[in-house]
């Protein structure tokens, strides 16, 4: 462009920009403010293992006594999860009734507020409470969310040499002090205590004892709570005073209770201690809790263990507060915690957090210094100093965007940063290798002067093609579900590097190389050898092959048919099962967890047995730090706890191992290895038929109700049982579907105590007393708190059978009874003689999704296949061999419930569910950024087929993808396809490059085939150093776990495409637009 042009009419925006700032001294002031601005942002955002996910459930419990599972689910569970399905924002209803229990799960919308969300379940309930019977208490209602997912879990137990001294009772004591000191800490959200048992004051009568005295179990009780009253009054006024008046007192321990006058017998007084006997101790165990560690001799030392969880605020950085946990804890632990009980810390997401974000950052800076290097070698140490301070500059910029976006800093938002870290170096890697190359042509120009003009002459492509990246990522904003938030980061954190990394590009980029390379270039005006038009060795190399490819329409014909063939081989590997298709990879974790399901009515003891055996089997895992075991009790619930419920295993036949592993630097198998060997060693685990155990592995992603799920539905109960039972055996034929349950089990045993109304009419007693006793006997009762004073906590008063006495018998049948009949002799009857008790079956559980009946098969997918689609079409082969009878094989769904449910259906769920919606959200948003590329190349080059010569080197990325799949024998994955859809963007910007390149020589009057070869001579260069810098920094992330498919995408994807667009396109517009000069008679490149 000549000197008299008007420039700015010319220069466009890119130009413009270069211009009001190439000499600037605002410049420097903007580069520095921009590291500063970074760096705050960096120290400031918090820091997590996982992105910050909303996703509220709030379970509305109800004791609904006395009722069936069968009524119970009519009269209340339909009747509440009518209520509930009216809340805004509640996305599924889940319900599940037993005998005597109901609860329904309200499931919200990702990203709805917790707090918002148990509100609006609170007030519908409370507004519609009249609808539900007469008789049921008020529902509880208790919302649980991310926040409410421990950050911190700290496991107390003794020394192995002091294991005897300590019991669970022992511990929980400390336990609960150590709990009030952490709380102190700043930023802790809810903290809860699993296992052990507080201090209790336990009445404990004898029926013999109370039957040879003649005294009633509602008498025994009535005492108690009577004796241990205390109230206020009011006030009397003495002297001009208010004096409070408070009536009653309170029982301070044993010796009080104990003589605690009842009645007198023959003269003389009868206590509390010639009835029941008085204790003061642990409450009798409902749940036991271990912690197991290899000992010398490779066996495992059993202890007994309470572990502290403990939650952050939400916004709050996990980092920040699990390091100012373990600060506290060091100082209080001489004084609260004796020196014989040794603290575990058994989970810590902060270190986690910490660990993984300073392994992507330290990946962020190799990525930095090998492409600093890459620039060196191609073009100069100058250009590679520039390189080295606008990485940091865009990335340091992306992270304050970051920030004000309320972004933090996990494993997601960082991989966004390491794969953008290739792409966002584009726009100055363009930038630079022009202005050098106009340099070296400038002759008696300015070097100010030519670097404008070199910024403006790539200045259109570039902000087009960065905005066809931002095209390709943002509509992966919009993926819902649990993935979404996971996939958030990535566009929006790479959208905003590729809009700063232009502007930086274009402003910082000029300033910075006319500093760095002035002298040089200065130095060089006038030396032969300074042609901007040759190629160099690249664009030599690149008109050898291009030569003769281009030399007839033929040639590009049959080239062009060669690379359709092989996209379309490649895309065969699928088909073939070569290549996998798999939602989530799996993740290398330090935490793996067992849970153990027994028969309904299993004992605690045999419970224990079970799990004792199943950490036996352990023992000699080389990875194993230690074991938590949780007996009748749940374990501390991480996010798939949450979102599978885990916390409320609270019944005695459940139990958890919580298996730690050595951290993944120090041992050689990734987590999912260790899982697979663990399986194996639980195979034939000794425990009573119809125990399911199953190994539980932390997703990478949004966890689901299992891997493998089918629901079924049917016209009526017994026939979904009986689909789901045959459902579940077609699970059980399939070698690689393991861990297989359902949802309904065997019916449990219970045993009821009948009335004889008859014998309560003759023997004159209340049905009241009756019920009153029986349920003092058998499930106790609270009389209230023994307030001790002296800053000692106050113990709980019960009146409950020893453990030893829960047995049915003739000693339970002999508890005295008032008998209004006999009263007037001072007579009383026995229990035994009003009641009568049968063993029954107790019903099923019934379970409801969204207000439909359904029973639910679930399993995990390991061994050959560990896809859940490859399990899912091998178990529906295997239902082909099943007998079905008259009403042959159910319908079978793969998305949304049935609309009849009196047709039998099997509607696929779980991992499926999540992997059909995203990938077709996906697929959505790869068409919409499709059509917005388009849209863009339409504005730039003003044709409606030039744009679609562009995309079609799109394609050409499966190439490579698929093959470098089958070379690392990985998975397609999510992050995957996040790679196939990034790639779109960053191929059309290489074409639109090298297409502008093309028209601008077509110009100058060049024959086609020439001007094809001169264009691509020219870019292939930069177009090769951006594809290898965005390759060098997904190298990086190869050997991830989660975003191996991306790297695999971007590496293997950018690498054949590459190669091929440059080709392609040329052959192309040989193929379409040929001129029929021959290539000699033109000029050519090189």
């Amino acid at each position: 462009m000549s000197a008299d042009m008007q420039p700015d009419v010319r220069l466009g925006l890119s130009g413009r920009l270069t211009k009001t700032f190439i000499q600037s001294p605002l410049t420097p002031l903007l580069l520095i403010g921009s590291l500063i601005v970074g760096l705050l942002a960096l120290q400031s955002v918090p820091r997590e293992e996982e992105p910050q996910i909303s996703v509220p459930m709030v379970d509305i419990l109800v004791a609904a006594n006395g009722y069936k599972a069968e009524d119970a689910v009519e009269l209340i569970t339909r009747p509440l999860e009518d209520i509930v399905k009216g809340i805004n924002e509640v996305e599924h209803v889940y319900s599940q009734t037993l005998d005597d229990k109901v609860m329904v799960t309200a499931r919200f919308y990702v990203g709805t507020n917790q707090d918002t969300a148990v509100l609006r379940v609170h007030d519908k309930i409370r507004a519609n409470i009249t609808g539900l019977p007469k008789g049921i208490p008020e529902p509880l209602i208790v919302g649980r969310g991310i926040d409410d997912v421990a950050i911190v879990v700290l496991t107390l137990s003794p020394k192995p040499e002091r294991a005897g001294a300590w019991t669970d009772n022992g511990l929980y004591q400390v336990a609960e002090e150590l709990q009030h000191e952490l709380s102190k800490v700043d930023s802790i959200g809810g903290s809860y205590i699993v296992g052990g048992s507080a201090n209790q004051i336990r009445v404990e009568p004898d029926p013999e004892r109370l039957s040879l005295y003649g005294i009633t179990l509602n008498q025994l009780v009535a005492k108690l709570e009577n004796a241990n009253r205390s109230f206020q009054l009011g006030t009397f006024r003495e002297q001009g005073r208010a004096v409070p008046v408070v009536a009653g007192q309170t029982l301070q321990g044993m010796p009080d209770i104990g003589l605690l006058l009842l009645t007198s017998r023959d003269g003389r007084p009868v206590y509390v201690k010639d009835v029941a006997d008085v204790k003061v101790g642990a409450a009798q165990p409902e749940h036991l809790s271990w912690t197991l560690t290899r000992n010398a001799e490779g066996g495992l030392d059993k202890r007994p263990a309470v572990s502290i969880a403990l939650a952050k605020r939400k916004g709050a950085n996990a980092v920040v507060v699990a390091e100012d946990i373990l600060k506290r804890l060091d100082i209080v632990k001489g004084r609260i915690v004796p020196n014989d009980i040794e603290i575990a810390v058994t989970r810590n997401y902060g270190e986690t957090a910490t660990e993984k974000a300073d392994e992507l950052l330290f990946h962020l800076a190799l990525a930095t210094v090998s492409i600093v290097l890459l620039i060196t070698l191609a073009i100069g140490w100058r250009e590679g100093v520039v390189v080295m301070v606008i990485i940091p500059t865009t990335i340091l910029l992306t992270l304050f965007a970051a920030w004000l976006m309320g972004y933090t800093i996990n494993r997601v938002s960082l991989f966004a940063l390491i794969f953008s870290i290739g792409i966002l170096v584009d726009d100055a890697i363009v930038v630079v290798e022009n202005v050098v190359r106009h340099w070296k042509m400038r002759g008696d120009r300015g070097l100010v002067e030519t670097a404008i003009e070199a910024v403006a002459e790539v200045g259109n492509p570039t902000i087009v093609a960065t905005l066809t990246i931002v095209a390709a990522l943002l509509p992966m904003m919009f993926v819902s579900g649990l993935m979404g938030p996971y996939m958030a980061p990535i566009p929006a954190n790479a959208s905003m590097a590729m809009l700063f990394s232009f502007f930086v590009a274009v402003t910082i980029t000029p300033w910075l190389l006319l500093k760095v390379a002035r002298r040089r270039f200065e130095r060089e005006r006038g030396t032969p050898g300074g042609d901007g038009h040759d190629a160099g060795a690249m664009g030599r190399f690149y008109a050898w092959v291009a030569r003769p490819l281009l030399k007839g329409r033929t040639r590009s014909k049959v080239f062009l048919t060669v690379v359709g063939v092989a996209t379309l081989a490649a895309c065969t590997l699928f088909a073939t099962k070569t290549v996998r298709v798999k939602l989530l990879p799996f993740d290398n974790k330090s935490e793996i967890q067992v849970v153990v399901d027994l028969p309904r009515g299993a004992s605690l003891e045999e419970t224990d047995r079970v799990l004792t055996a199943a950490a036996g089997r352990l023992k000699d895992l080389p990875e194993l730090t230690s074991i938590q075991a949780y007996v009748g009790t749940a374990a501390p619930f991480n996010f798939n706890g949450l979102v599978r419920h885990y916390y409320s295993r609270e019944t005695p036949e459940l139990g958890d191992l919580s298996v730690n592993l050595v951290p993944k630097g120090d041992r050689e198998r990734p987590s999912h290895a260790i899982a697979l060997d663990i399986r194996k060693r639980l195979a034939d685990l000794p425990a009573p038929a119809g125990t399911a155990v199953k190994v539980v592995e932390v997703p990478p992603g949004p966890p689901v109700l299992s891997t493998l799920l089918a629901e079924v539905y049917g016209p009526d109960a017994e026939t979904r049982r009986e689909l789901a039972r045959k459902v579940r055996q077609a699970f059980q034929s399939v070698d690689f579907v393991v861990d297989v349950d359902d949802s309904f089990g065997t019916r449990g045993e219970r045993l009821r105590y009948s009335i004889d109304q008859d014998a309560l009419e003759f023997h004159g007693v209340e049905e009241q007393a009756v019920y009153d006793t029986l349920a003092a006997l058998i499930g106790g009762v609270k009389i209230g708190y023994s307030q001790r004073g002296g800053s000692l906590k106050p113990i709980d008063i019960t009146v409950a059978l020893p453990r030893a006495g829960m047995t049915p018998g003739e000693k339970v049948l002999s508890t005295p009874l008032p008998a209004g009949g006999t009263a007037r002799q001072g007579a009383n009857v026995e229990l035994g003689d009003v009641v009568t008790a049968k063993r029954e079956l107790a019903s099923f559980p019934i379970f409801r999704h969204n207000g439909r009946f359904a029973e639910m098969v679930s399993a995990e997918v390991a061994g050959r296949f560990e896809a859940p689609v490859y399990g899912m079409f091998a178990v529906e082969d295997a239902l082909k061999s099943i007998d079905w009878g008259e009403g042959g094989p159910p319908v079978v769904k793969y998305h949304g419930q049935p609309e009849d449910d009196s047709q039998p259906t099997m509607l696929w769920d779980g991992e499926w569910e999540v992997t059909y919606v995203t990938f077709r959200d996906m697929g959505a948003a790869f068409g919409v950024a499709l059509l917005g590329i388009y849209l863009l190349v339409v504005a730039q080059f003003g044709s409606f087929r030039l744009p679609l010569v562009i995309l079609v080197p799109v394609p050409l990325t499966l190439i490579g993808i698929v093959l470098g799949h089958w070379l690392f024998d990985a998975p397609f994955t999510a992050t995957s396809m996040i790679g196939f859809i990034a790639l779109a963007g960053i191929i059309v910007r290489n074409s639109i490059l090298l297409v502008d390149f093309i028209r601008h020589v077509r110009a100058r009057g060049v024959p086609l085939r020439a001007a094809l070869i001169e264009a691509g001579a020219i870019r292939f260069k930069p177009i090769v150093l951006t594809a290898l810098a965005a390759m060098i920094g997904a190298a990086f992330i190869l050997t991830d776990p989660i975003f191996q498919g991306l790297a695999i995408s971007l590496v293997f994807g950018l690498a054949s495409s590459t190669a091929l667009t440059v080709l392609v396109i040329p052959a192309i517009y040989v193929l379409l637009r040929d001129d029929g000069v021959p290539l000699e008679r033109g000029q050519a490149a090189g």
